[in-house]
């Protein structure tokens, strides 16, 4: 069985924490097991997954991927968290279950060059996945689909956007979040049994993610020298993906500018030769 003091001591939980998500050690441990158990099967979904919908990356509209599946430690660490913030909404989580509850155990993420790309990726998704508002999941246990077969969008796509971005995003199809922190896309997807969560993002953002997360999130949140200079790179990663959509509308611009000037040459040479 995992080390109850050592697990706490390796995610930074405090004593405190750990009471306040009132959840016998002993199935938490449980789950741990269970779900190192079926690890490698869950690793061979995600695989399915990217082989059938993101292989061919022009397709899906994307420039590249990547997958995993989620660290036990790392759920367990979520599992007392998510108890702490909303324990009415995961009172009755436990070992049998609780792969309805994470939707992040096969995880998956899309990147893209520019943030104005995100659409080609939203409309391929939503195509080759049912989108039923009426499927979306309300109750964790009471909605949950037992049927491997069926697969489908269960929660509504979401956007969170920085604040002061520019309209890009259209909320008649997907809900937009503002909190000033990131950009990232979310959709939830169940297939094969489980749920699928993909993130989409910049490049850019991307790198700020992995830095951010590597060193702040989520147990050196509070540490305010950390969190201003994850705040400062931020802003960079932002900057960088305005300059990279300035920069093609640059592209964009000239040539169509190189066109015009083409055909005028085209005009004038047609109507020098109609002269002769």
């Amino acid at each position: 069985m995992i080390d109850r003091d050592g697990f706490l001591k390796s995610y930074n939980i405090e004593q405190e924490d750990f009471e306040a998500a009132d959840m016998p050690w002993e199935e938490l441990a449980a789950i741990y097991e269970d779900y190192q158990a079926i690890e490698g099967k869950l690793r061979n979904i995600g695989k399915d997954f990217v082989y059938d919908y993101l292989y061919d990356i022009e397709r899906a509209g994307i420039h590249s991927y990547r997958y995993r599946t989620k660290d036990p430690g790392h759920l367990l660490e979520k599992i007392i968290r998510k108890r702490v913030e909303h324990f009415e909404r995961f009172k009755d989580i436990n070992r049998t279950n609780y792969h309805k509850y994470m939707t992040d155990l096969i995880g998956i993420r899309v990147f893209f060059l520019y943030r104005e790309d995100w659409i080609h990726f939203h409309n391929y998704i939503t195509s080759v996945f049912e989108n039923d508002p009426g499927l979306y999941v309300k109750d964790r246990i009471l909605d949950f689909d037992g049927d491997p077969k069926h697969y489908y969008i269960a929660e509504r796509p979401k956007v969170y956007r920085r604040n002061g971005d520019s309209r890009i995003y259209d909320e008649d199809l997907i809900e937009i979040r503002s909190d000033g922190i990131y950009r990232s896309l979310h959709y939830i997807i169940k297939y094969k049994g489980y749920y699928v969560e993909i993130q989409g993002r910049t490049l850019f953002e991307e790198g700020w993610s992995e830095i951010d997360h590597d060193i702040v999130y989520p147990y050196f949140k509070d540490d305010e020298m950390l969190k201003d200079f994850s705040t400062l790179l931020n802003r960079l990663s932002g900057m960088a993906d305005e300059m990279s959509s300035y920069f093609r509308r640059m592209k964009g611009t000239k040539e169509a500018w190189e066109r015009k000037i083409e055909e005028a040459e085209a005009r004038e040479d047609l109507s020098g030769k109609t002269n002769d």
